[in-house]
């Protein structure tokens, strides 16, 4: 299928759904991680769709390609923020595991779409 547009692709739209559960993760932190640990996956959680948006968005094959590998780089980013987090106490397992859960799915589908396109 030659998808033109990034809101039809399945993983943009996860990656989207995977934002806003890290975005509410990171409210449940301390004030005072504020702006570390919260930030950066806050960054990592919303650059997972940008550059899925940005690659769609290219009018070559190669970046595409290129854009994709970066969100899956952001998106294992992101599970790490969300494990270092749980393992420093600012949330509990159950919180994680939505994201967790989520991230696992967005990973698959982006592994999928990045074959599609390199045959």
């Amino acid at each position: 299928m030659d998808v033109h547009d990034y809101h039809e692709l399945l993983v943009w739209r996860k990656a989207m759904d995977l934002g806003v559960a890290s975005y509410r993760l990171a409210e449940r932190f301390p004030a005072w991680e504020r702006y570390g640990l919260a930030s950066q996956l806050r960054r990592a959680a919303a650059s997972v769709p940008g550059n899925i948006a940005e690659g769609n968005g290219r009018m070559h094959r190669r970046a595409y390609l290129n854009h994709l590998s970066m969100a899956r780089g952001s998106l294992k980013e992101l599970e790490s923020h969300v494990r270092l987090a749980h393992r420093v106490g600012h949330v509990s397992r159950a919180d994680c595991s939505g994201a967790q859960s989520l991230a696992a799915e967005v990973s698959r589908l982006l592994t999928a779409l990045i074959r599609s396109l390199s045959r």
